[in-house]
């Protein structure tokens, strides 16, 4: 039953790792629109920090527990595995609930197109966690594209490279591609979703995928270059065995040039204790400022402010307006994740001849 607007959305969270605990349970938690009323953990630890930081939540042990109890919960927010994304929510879905899925969508766009009908004709909401969207530096890129400052853009470069010579979670350990293990699946469809957003539909032009760490089954290196309609080519890296980090954004227009480095400051403020309410969150260090150069002059060009939480504002408009029948936008259409797994489904095809 959608609630009505006076109402607090009863949400539910499955999964307690970093997707749980650190991009949805604040957020739901700070936002008074929704109460946060089920986490679903097996791990001990992750238990105990859960009770700790919510204690007025309902723990229990596993996502289905959480389906069990749909009919005390309006939504549902998957912070799983990626191969439990695709049973899960649609699990959910028949359950009565509306959905939030964390990226990647699911680990074959068939499924995500099936996922997408079935909410259609559920009349359930249903949406993707793409929060990069809402990175500071992709919004100022966003904001600089917008009002033409560089022009018309012939040349735009995207990264997210990291050092991790271990894999740190056990599920990404022993995850393939079926899976959905792997940077291309991980980052990938972080830096793929704001290609398409900033530049528009494409193909994969170019792509070169490996796995560089001895124990990785999946993908940490990979090289892609994106074909849009427009006519340009766009170019993405993604690296776990990374020392140098390359820049996060780097655009060169005809009437200038604009490059990013840095990493976004939102989770790291989450992680070391931080909430999304405090004065300082989501605001850059100026010293990471990126740098316009028009006419031979560089200027420092201060950061967006970084807004996770917007996703879940726009989730709690949509909801109390009627949810699946409400002319307000989904925060994340879920049509685009579904166009970024239909990309690299055909980097892999690309990168196996």
């Amino acid at each position: 039953m959608t609630p009505a607007p006076s109402t607090p959305i009863r949400a539910a969270v499955a999964g307690y790792g970093l997707s749980g605990s650190v991009f949805h349970a604040p957020f739901l938690a700070a936002d008074p629109a929704y109460s946060l009323d089920v986490i679903a953990t097996s791990d001990a630890g992750r238990r105990q920090a859960a009770a700790e930081r919510y204690p007025g939540v309902s723990l229990v042990d596993r996502p289905e527990d959480i389906l069990a109890l749909a009919g005390e919960l309006d939504l549902i927010v998957l912070g799983t595995p990626p191969a439990s994304h695709y049973p899960l929510a649609k699990a959910a879905l028949e359950a009565g609930l509306d959905v939030v899925v964390d990226k990647p969508f699911a680990v074959h766009s068939a499924q995500a197109r099936e996922l997408i009908e079935l909410a259609g004709r559920l009349g359930r909401v249903l949406t993707v966690y793409q929060n990069r969207r809402w990175d500071g530096d992709a919004l100022t890129v966003k904001k600089l594209l917008d009002a033409g400052v560089l022009g018309r853009v012939l040349r735009f470069e995207s990264s997210m490279e990291r050092w991790a010579p271990e894999i740190s979670k056990a599920w990404k350990a022993g995850a393939g591609v079926d899976d959905g293990g792997g940077v291309l699946f991980d980052l990938g469809t972080h830096v793929l979703d704001l290609a398409l957003r900033l530049l528009g539909p494409a193909t994969v032009a170019y792509a070169e995928i490996t796995a560089r760490r001895p124990q990785e089954r999946a993908d940490d290196d990979v090289f892609l270059a994106l074909r849009h309609n427009s006519g340009l080519i766009s170019h993405h890296a993604l690296n776990l065995s990374s020392r140098l980090h390359g820049p996060r954004f780097r655009i060169l227009g005809s009437d200038g040039g604009f490059v990013k480095y840095g990493v976004d400051p939102q989770e790291p403020f989450i992680l070391a204790g931080g909430l999304p309410t405090d004065p300082a969150y989501g605001l850059d260090a100026q010293e990471h400022y990126g740098i316009l150069e028009r006419d031979g002059v560089q200027t420092p060009v201060p950061t967006e402010r970084g807004a996770y939480q917007e996703f879940y504002r726009i989730l709690a408009d949509k909801i109390a307006d009627g949810g699946a029948s409400s002319a307000l936008p989904l925060p994340v259409d879920p049509a685009d994740p579904a166009a970024v797994l239909e990309l690299i489904e055909q980097a892999r095809e690309l990168a196996a001849h």
